[in-house]
């Protein structure tokens, strides 16, 4: 259940000790992990119905985790319940509703509370926040809102024009039946392969637009026996074993990553077998497979995505869109291809996320005007400079191309539940990571990432940021990411005392 903040325009001001915003992997971690160390002094804000963040959020027909099970879960709370090998979107979501009813902290969140605007106020040394359902204080801010979170709209001309259905992958339209329709997909990412697949027996036509063709690897997905469930919920350690035994051949990916793209050719050869297995038109193959190397932008699995473009009701279409008709696509060669409804899986806003527009720190700039000028640069992704009691949860360069993030989340939980809790120990009023220490932290980084495959694989990529760095991904071993993130390090931030604060605040009101 949410707490009882109704109607913004009465709801007096909340104040709370921190905020977290968002309740999916990320923010509902942390709320357990406050929870967990007897805190009680805090809220979270989740403009959703309920937890689950991005799984809650994207439905589409064939939803699916490309990360298997028993690695994509919480540590602390395994699931030995998983049916299958990789789980489908209504079973994750359901694991991290349980998750949530486990740890008792439904009765800390409060929904519907979509974040309007965050900003830092200097004269009382907390973050002012405004949403939907009412205004809040807090001491301290955990931003958890994910980079999945925020839809990416082409900007294709004429697509306001369209008549027919129309909506992204991220904002399915259940209602919409695409039964016996031409229905055109744009984009052939992680959603589009999914997708694909599942719809295509159902529609008259399908047209999948590619600008870009991914590197598909086989899924070895398939449902658990009776007896590796049995094993799993009932013989001590097993489980913890299959998960370590999936973190372990996960993180040899890095080499090839980040150190040696040799060894990214056993990869290469097995994406190059799967086409010439699964695909049987000559012209077709050439079209998807790809030119630049293995592991430059993300890597894609699935076993049925293939077949469907072989279908004699499905089209590859690789010449670029021209403009949108009000029932058709017009592609640069001058062909007019007729629709009844248009899916866009173009993915999401992550080096430019429009959440960042609405937060506001001490020198009052937006989040996204310091992104803007410098690029998403961050401190071990949990921190920004100049955004004093701001913590971030899959900040700047946390991301991953090989493995699970929910190892990355607990990794970064450790960081700042420790920081919450250093500052509650030693009474700090304010906390914010010197530029010094995040300048060479991410010129650091940049430099471990000048030489991966991310940077020199010959392909543009989401992980990119608009001055070419690779803000989004960690260049390296997460393990080596869990060991620089395993303490708070007070000493690489300026902090002033409580009541160092509280004088200073009083000062300067009384100047005014």
């Amino acid at each position: 259940m949410s707490l009882p903040v109704t109607d913004k325009s009465a709801a007096a001001t909340t104040t709370v000790g921190t905020l977290i915003i968002g309740s999916g992997f990320a923010g509902l971690g942390a709320a357990i992990k406050l929870a967990q160390q007897g805190k009680t002094d805090f809220l979270v804000l989740e403009r959703g119905n309920d937890v689950g963040g991005t799984w809650r959020d994207n439905t589409y027909p064939g939803a699916a985790c490309d990360v298997p099970s028993h690695l994509y879960s919480y540590s602390f709370a395994l699931n030995p319940d998983w049916t299958r090998s990789f789980s489908k979107q209504p079973e994750i979501r359901a694991y991290i509703e349980s998750v949530a009813r486990k740890y008792k902290v439904y009765d800390k969140h409060v929904f519907g509370a979509a974040v309007e605007r965050a900003r830092w106020n200097a004269d009382t040394s907390r973050w002012d926040v405004d949403t939907t359902k009412g205004n809040f204080t807090a001491k301290i801010v955990v931003s958890a809102v994910g980079a999945l979170a925020e839809p990416n709209l082409p900007d294709i001309k004429g697509i306001e024009d369209f008549q027919g259905e129309v909506f992204h992958s991220a904002q399915w339209n259940h209602d919409a039946d695409l039964t016996g329709k031409r229905v055109a997909v744009i984009g052939t990412g992680a959603s589009s392969i999914q997708i694909v697949p599942a719809i295509a027996e159902k529609v008259s036509h399908l047209d999948v637009y590619q600008r870009t063709a991914p590197w598909v690897l086989p899924r070895a997905d398939r449902e658990y026996t009776k007896i590796e469930r049995f094993a799993f919920k009932h013989v001590p350690g097993f489980q913890r074993l299959s998960r370590a035994g999936i973190y372990a051949t996960r993180e040899t990916q890095v080499i090839g990553l980040t150190k040696s793209r040799m060894f990214m050719k056993p990869i290469e050869l097995a994406a190059r077998r799967h086409i010439a297995t699964l695909i049987k038109d000559k012209s077709l193959r050439e079209k998807v497979t790809p030119n630049f190397q293995i592991g430059c932008k993300r890597m894609l699995i699935s076993n049925n995505y293939y077949p469907a473009l072989d279908r004699p009701n499905v089209d590859l279409v690789t010449d670029g869109i021209a403009e949108v008709r009000a029932g058709s696509i017009v592609t640069k060669d001058g062909t007019e291809r007729p629709i009844d409804a248009l899916v866009v899986a173009t993915g999401f806003h992550v080096t430019d996320s429009p959440t960042f527009q609405g937060i506001f720190g001490k020198d009052g700039r937006s989040l996204a005007d310091v992104f803007d000028e410098r690029g998403q640069q961050g401190y071990k992704g949990a921190s920004v400079a100049g955004f004093p009691n701001m913590f971030f949860l899959v900040g700047p360069n946390t991301g991953l191309g090989h493995t699970s993030m929910v190892f990355m989340i607990e990794s970064q939980l450790n960081y700042v539940i420790d920081a919450i809790d250093t500052i509650d120990k030693h009474d700090i009023g304010t906390v914010e990571v010197r530029r010094d220490v995040q300048d060479q932290y991410n010129a650091d980084l940049q430099k471990r990432m000048s030489t991966t495959v991310w940077m020199n694989g010959g392909c543009a990529s989401w992980y990119l940021d608009k001055h070419g760095n690779n803000t989004t991904l960690w260049p390296g071993f997460t393990f080596d990411f869990r060991r620089i993130t395993k303490q708070f390090d007070l000493d690489a931030y300026d902090s002033v005392p409580t009541a160092d604060a509280s004088s200073a605040a009083q000062n300067k009101v009384a100047a005014l």
